[in-house]
Formats: structure tokens, C-alpha cells, sequence
């Protein structure tokens, strides 16, 4: 059994602790920004000179995975079969899951202004295709703009989805963004109306059609409160976001799970890491409790002085937080 079973069992039955906080790392960039998301390639004195290449981003992911901390990596289907062939989940802990959908709302490639445009469903993966390829659990996301037409074709699509998984005996978790592109919407209500279109897009489900858990962005304290108290029976986890500094990262864990989140999905944060592998481990440590986001800072930033790594920020710039919503409750 994957660990990640095992701590959904236990949240499910009401027997949450700690310890049993879901670290997921997204490494699907390449359905979305595509070549670009693997990062630059980062020498030891912090400059860059190019991005990753396929091969050196497999290398993350097989290292991340060996490592054993988190508890899912997300990839594309044709990176999960690339893994297959290095052997990298054989016998491993850590859950395989796929990107099934890839809204036009991520196609931010360089240049494009195809995400400045309200999202249109889309689905690359096909679900049988990934099964095949080891994988019984996909990440599908739905972005709402508040647009009758876009919206209403975006549930349809869903729908189909629904249909291809329970065919498939495949499991799916929901991600549902903030407007990408709506004129009409004021920023204060933004919150409830992702928790109302996320909730009533999967009221009328019955059990065997609900996703594992959901995945949103955090959008303050009261939001997710107030999503994460309505129905004990979902679980609401929290998407990452941007890079940031290292303590909004780390104070973002720290947040959520404080305000009833019970997963943590991270891109960026991991992938743009000074060190991937060191950063996982001080998220764990922040989930667990054992280290204060502060603390968890300063303990970072010391393992990058014992490995010779020059920083992106100095220790005292890394220690601030800097985005609004994570200063709200900090």
C-alpha cells in the first residue's frame, strides 16, 4: 500500500494527526509551460545558463521519488512511462499520479497570451493509455470565469472524464483554479465563488464518482475554513503557487494545515528550489511540527552553506513574507 492510502485512510476515519499531511510534487509543468518547466539548470554559484533538459528533470524526479519523503509525484503519462523504464517506482512509497487534463488556462508558453483568455477544457492524456502505464490516479482541473457558455462547456467535459475514469477504474483528485480571465468578478469575492462552483460542481456525484481530495488555491484563512469545515468527509488541499521566497513556502504549510487543509501540492516551490531534495525535507518538518516556518528558514539555509550553495536570496531576505494572503493570518 502507497503511504498516501494509508493517511487518506486515516483522515477519512477521522484519525488525522500531523504526521499524516500529503506532500505532493508536481512535476507536470510539460503539459503546461512545456520545455520551460523543468527549471534552469543551476550551478552550485546560483548562475544559469539554460533550462533543464528532459533527461536532467527525470533525474529530479527519480531523486525526489528515491528520497522518500513525499507522498504522490504528479507527472505527465509520458514522463510516468519514462520513469517506469528507469525502474523508479518499483517498490517505492511514494504514489504515481497524472496530469488528465490540460485546460488552455496552463498553456503559458513564452510569447502566448493563450491564458490571459477564459480557460477551455482540454484532455492530452487518455486515462486507459495512462493505467497502462501504472498510474490509477490523475489530477483533473477545472477552471471557472464566471462565463456561462465557458463554464457550462467546461462541466460537460468533466463529465465525459468521469465517465473514461469509472470505466477505467481510475481515481482522479479536483483542482480548481481562481478566474484566469473574468471581467466581472470583484477580487473580495473570488473565494466564495470558487468554493461554491468547486462544491456544487461535485454535490450531485455519488461516492464511487467524488475525487480523492480537492486542490485550490489559498485564498486566506475564512475561505479555507470555511470549505474545509462544510463537509468532513472531503479533503481540501492547497496548491503552491508561485516560487516565492522560502519562508512563504514553508509559512504556507504552516498556515493551511493550521486552517484544515490536509494536502499541500507544490510545482514551483520544489522545482525552483536552491535544493529540491533539502526543501522537501523542511516542509516535512514544518507538516510534522517539528519546525516552525522561521526555523524551518534558517535550518535551510544552513544546509546550503554545508553543500556550498550560494542562495537566490540572502538568509534575511528569505526569511520575509512576502505574499499578501499568507500575511493575513501570519
Amino acid at each position: 500500500m502507497y503511504r498516501l492510502d494509508e493517511k487518506l485512510g486515516r483522515i477519512r476515519a477521522g484519525n488525522y494527526r500531523q504526521g499524516d499531511f500529503i506532500i505532493a510534487d508536481a512535476k507536470d509543468g510539460d503539459m503546461g509551460p512545456s520545455l520551460q518547466a523543468t527549471g534552469p539548470h543551476r550551478a552550485k554559484d546560483g548562475t544559469t545558463s539554460r533550462f533543464r533538459t528532459r533527461s536532467e528533470f527525470l533525474d529530479n524526479i527519480q531523486a525526489i521519488v528515491e528520497q522518500d519523503v513525499v507522498d504522490i509525484m504528479l507527472t505527465s503519462v509520458s514522463n510516468l512511462e519514462a520513469l517506469n523504464k528507469r525502474n523508479v517506482f518499483e517498490g517505492s512509497r511514494v504514489k504515481p499520479a497524472i496530469r488528465a487534463n490540460d485546460t488552455t488556462d496552463i498553456w503559458v508558453f513564452r510569447g502566448a497570451t493563450y491564458a490571459r483568455q477564459p480557460s477551455r477544457p482540454f484532455r492530452t492524456a487518455d486515462v486507459s493509455v495512462a493505467k497502462a502505464a501504472g498510474a490509477d490516479l490523475g489530477l483533473y482541473s477545472i477552471t471557472f470565469n464566471n462565463d456561462l457558455d465557458r463554464d457550462y462547456e467546461s462541466l460537460l467535459d468533466f463529465a465525459a472524464f468521469r465517465k473514461e475514469a469509472r470505466a477505467n477504474d481510475f481515481d482522479y483528485f479536483l483542482e480548481v483554479f481562481n478566474p484566469n480571465a473574468s471581467n466581472d468578478l470583484a477580487a473580495e469575492d473570488i473565494p466564495g465563488f470558487v468554493n461554491d462552483a468547486l462544491m456544487r460542481s461535485i454535490a450531485g456525484l455519488g461516492e464511487s464518482e467524488r475525487p480523492e481530495f480537492l486542490k485550490i488555491p489559498y485564498n486566506g484563512p475564512k475561505a479555507l475554513e470555511e470549505l474545509a469545515s462544510y463537509d468532513p468527509s472531503v479533503i481540501v488541499g492547497i496548491l503552491g503557487g508561485g516560487a516565492g521566497t522560502t519562508r512563504d513556502c514553508l509559512e504556507l504549510i504552516s498556515q493551511i494545515e493550521r486552517y484544515g487543509a490536509r494536502l499541500a501540492l507544490f510545482g514551483r516551490k520544489i522545482n525552483l528550489a536552491d535544493d529540491p531534495l533539502t526543501i522537501v525535507k523542511m516542509m516535512r518538518a514544518v507538516a510534522d511540527g517539528a519546525l516552525t516556518s522561521e526555523q524551518a528558514v534558517r535550518e535551510y539555509h544552513g544546509k546550503l552553506s554545508d553543500a556550498g550553495i550560494t542562495p537566490t536570496r540572502p538568509l534575511e531576505d528569505d526569511l520575509q513574507i512576502t505574499e499578501a494572503v499568507l500575511k493575513e493570518a501570519a
